[in-house]
């Protein structure tokens, strides 16, 4: 099985804002642990910037963006450092994949850093994977990592991508703020991911929140791949998201008819640069008859 473990900022940190080793020693155990069961495991952290922050003791995340691509330049190095020094302890070697939009957009771009995920678990690496904060052009996030885990989830074909947060999994409302809040378990359909409503998070270290991983988890049901969303704090969380213990976080089904690999870049990776006007014959055809107009 081919497995996606995206970590987010605040769940690898600690209140100060430093990169928390434990957080990332019991990640890199977890992927010990299914690697020794044959899986292979990619993962997508978050962190650079906030260990920036810690390692130049500014206190506080600024907000201005040359301040937050050199605090990501600093703080990469020290997060890859980190999980490089953790997964040895397990004789498994990191392999660091910085990522920019582009890498996305760009069909080219796109299969060639699928070639070179790939060939890294060939070669038994464990990909460790993160926006190219210091020199991205428009915005200091892609979207936010989620977007990036489930593309990469798409990508490389993964069977099951797991987003870890702070909170056990989706709820009905937000449960720090309404005690009845009622946690889901199962998310069936991808009419069902539409109709769910999430806050944005709150935290000052990170930047995505529940929205941009429902966001991720509808790009992966598209692609056939199976989402947990989980506490990265409970203990043989990814073990047992893989596993699908019902306990481990609320699992988002794929959809069964899902969208070709090509479909998927265009709909969800694509940059749109241009339109197209069609008359009512040919707007039935592409959404009622799914045939192309090419």
């Amino acid at each position: 099985m081919r497995v996606v473990v995206k970590i987010g900022t605040s769940s690898i940190t600690t209140d100060l804002g430093s990169i928390n080793s434990a957080a990332v020693g019991a990640l890199c155990e977890e992927v010990a642990e299914l690697r020794k069961a044959n899986h292979e495991v990619l993962i997508v952290t978050s962190g650079a910037v906030a260990g920036g922050v810690a390692a130049l003791k500014l206190g506080k995340r600024p907000t201005d963006m040359p301040t937050l691509q050199a605090l990501a330049a600093a703080g990469q190095s020290r997060l890859m450092q980190e999980y490089n020094v953790q997964l040895d302890r397990h004789q498994l070697v990191g392999a660091q994949v910085l990522l920019v939009p582009n890498d996305f957009i760009d069909r080219h771009q796109y299969l060639h850093a699928r070639q070179t995920l790939l060939r890294l678990l060939e070669l038994g690496c464990v990909p460790v994977i993160n926006e190219n904060d210091a020199i991205a052009s428009d915005e200091i996030r892609f979207g936010d990592n989620d977007r990036i885990a489930a593309l990469v989830a798409h990508s490389v074909s993964a069977d099951v991508l797991i987003l870890l947060t702070d909170l056990k999994g989706l709820y009905t409302a937000d449960p720090n703020v309404d005690p009845k809040a009622v946690f889901i378990e199962t998310v069936n359909a991808d009419d069902e991911l539409l109709s769910v409503r999430a806050g944005n998070s709150a935290n000052s270290v990170g930047s995505g929140g529940m929205a941009s991983k429902l966001a991720a988890a509808r790009i992966a049901s598209w692609s056939g791949v199976r989402t947990v969303i989980a506490a990265a704090q409970r203990k043989n969380v990814v073990v047992d998201a893989v596993n699908q213990v019902p306990s481990a976080g609320t699992q988002f089904l794929p959809r069964q008819r899902e969208l070709t690999a090509r479909k998927l870049w265009i709909a969800f990776a694509a940059q749109a640069t241009g339109s197209v006007t069609i008359d009512d014959g040919a707007r039935d055809a592409v959404l009622r008859r799914n045939v192309s107009l090419l």
